[in-house]
């Protein structure tokens, strides 16, 4: 055990208290608003920090005390002064509790206040969106599509008139079909008239040559055989 006391904390800032001011108790004591219940709950806190600073100073007072009757060897003077210093810690114990808890519900009504407003701004956001639906309903929206569809149509028949190509000639394509076809059977029908060769006509073949065959140089007896050969054969036409 620590009987010259525990170090010594440091002195906690009061929250800063907000500029709202309290609702008047007029007309039977009307409800705070969330924002004023936070408001209350940390000058509480403040107000616990205060006492637990001013305890804290009790605690090192009691230590210096005891340090003192423990030089002039009073020991009983130094275990009351102790035992004094406990009493002040309990008390800072129960107010560090009592600070967590309104800490705790200040949490919590922040936490609440913050859940409120984003409801509400999702209500707003719901009815915005319900005025747009109502302003653009589904029956003006097929209108508009069928319009546009309509429209896309009509620009689709005025590409393809003017895609036509213009030619003065286009209109007597079949008559120039016709009069080439007629064409086409005079070319057949004259190709028809057309005398052929008599069938006594002597027919020329080309002339066999009667001269023999060159030798041929370094030509073995074979392959003069097969020239003779040849030779002959010509020569038999």
């Amino acid at each position: 055990m620590n009987w010259f006391g525990r170090p010594k904390k440091e002195a906690k800032t009061p929250s800063a208290v907000s500029s709202t001011s309290r609702p008047s108790g007029g007309g039977g004591g009307a409800r705070t608003t969330t924002a004023n219940t936070v408001v209350q709950l940390r000058e509480n806190i403040a107000t616990q920090e205060k006492r637990e600073q001013h305890l804290e100073k009790k605690i090192e007072q009691c230590v210096s005390e005891a340090k003192d009757k423990m030089a002039k060897k009073d020991k009983k003077g130094a275990l009351f002064k102790l035992k004094q210093k406990k009493l002040y810690e309990a008390e800072i114990d129960k107010i560090q509790n009592i600070k967590m808890t309104l800490e705790t519900q200040v949490m919590n009504l922040e936490s609440a206040a913050q859940n409120a407003e984003t409801l509400k701004a999702m209500q707003i956001g719901k009815s915005a969106m319900t005025d747009i639906r109502q302003q653009t309903n589904i029956e003006k929206v097929d209108d508009l599509m069928d319009e546009i569809k309509e429209e896309m149509e009509l620009a689709e028949e005025i590409s393809n008139a003017l895609a036509q190509p213009v030619d003065p000639f286009m209109a007597d394509e079949d008559e120039l079909l016709a009069e080439l076809n007629e064409l086409e059977a005079e070319g057949v029908e004259e190709e028809l008239l057309r005398p052929t060769k008599k069938a006594d006509e002597p027919i020329s073949f080309p002339q066999v040559p009667t001269s023999t065959m060159p030798s041929i140089k370094n030509a073995t007896k074979e392959e003069e055989d097969e020239l003779k050969q040849l030779e002959a054969e010509l020569a038999g036409l």
